[in-house]
């Protein structure tokens, strides 16, 4: 099998030792089987991204000495894409349009819980004559599409053969009000179009798979083998994040730190005093 991983990160803030790490574990893993390895900018997010996010990525990860084997893609410039998936899956029957606010659901009080917080309680799923004029997401109607591809499995590196369960994600959107296409549509439809076969990421993303395995079986499109790595956690326990103000590369980069040492001692499971590995 020609290996070929990705690193996909968002331009709405700067990297952290996270995204380095995670950066690590795709690019050595394609290097070590003589496969390819890709950068994926995912900007489709129009009121987070930034032009200057982007170059300080491809600073940060020069610096790193990390080479990627073709042109940066940008997610972009991929939209016609994202809005054939969505038109596929319109003609199913499967999407419906939903106007609901996020302030809306938390207070539903028929709203229960997943794995990402409280689910969407259908409240738009059967709405006659919608008005489409109005600002809306497109959600996907969980039990359909699950009835319609039926029980599926996919392979993680240290999990093993897992059992989908997207049920217990809901009715997921796929096109936000603000966005053409949501984080589980367009990393689904990338990964088949770009031959991704091994999809290397942490472990906060592995019960997002779940949903990303009913979207290959609805859209027809390959599924890739599944490497979801520890996470690094700070001084205080929570896992590293940009809303989180996690230390970022560039400040590291910019008091001389050197980042091929950095990438060499991270590699051997060597984290700065202070921080750890963590398996979600």
């Amino acid at each position: 099998m020609d290996i070929h991983t990705r690193f996909a990160p968002s331009p709405t803030g700067r990297l952290h030792l996270g995204h380095a790490f995670s950066a690590l574990q795709a690019h050595d893993f394609a290097r070590a089987h003589g496969g390819r390895f890709t950068l994926r900018i995912e900007d489709i997010d129009g009121t987070r991204s930034r032009p200057e996010h982007v170059a300080a990525i491809l600073t940060d990860l020069d610096w790193l000495g990390l080479r990627w084997d073709e042109p940066p893609v940008f997610q972009s410039q991929r939209l016609p894409r994202y809005q054939a998936a969505l038109d596929r899956l319109r003609a199913l029957g499967l999407l419906y349009p939903c106007f609901c606010t996020r302030a809306d659901i938390a207070a539903s009080l028929s709203a229960p819980h997943g794995p990402d917080g409280p689910l969407y309680p259908g409240t738009c799923r059967s709405l006659v004559a919608p008005d489409l004029a109005r600002p809306h997401s497109w959600r996907l109607d969980m039990a359909a599409a699950a009835a319609r591809t039926g029980p599926l499995t996919w392979h993680d590196a240290h999990a093993g053969t897992i059992a989908a369960d997207p049920l217990a994600h809901g009715d997921v959107i796929l096109a936000r009000k603000d966005a053409p296409a949501s984080y589980h549509l367009a990393v689904t439809v990338d990964d088949a179009a770009q031959g991704i076969t091994h999809v290397v990421r942490g472990a906060d993303l592995f019960a997002a798979t779940h949903v990303h395995r009913l979207l290959q079986a609805l859209l027809g499109l390959p599924t890739p083998d599944y490497r979801h790595h520890a996470l690094l956690t700070g001084p205080d326990g929570t896992r590293l994040a940009k809303r989180h103000g996690a230390p970022t590369l560039e400040s590291l980069r910019l008091v001389g730190e050197d980042g091929r040492a950095l990438a060499d001692k991270l590699r051997k499971g060597e984290v700065p005093v202070g921080f750890a590995a963590i398996q979600a």
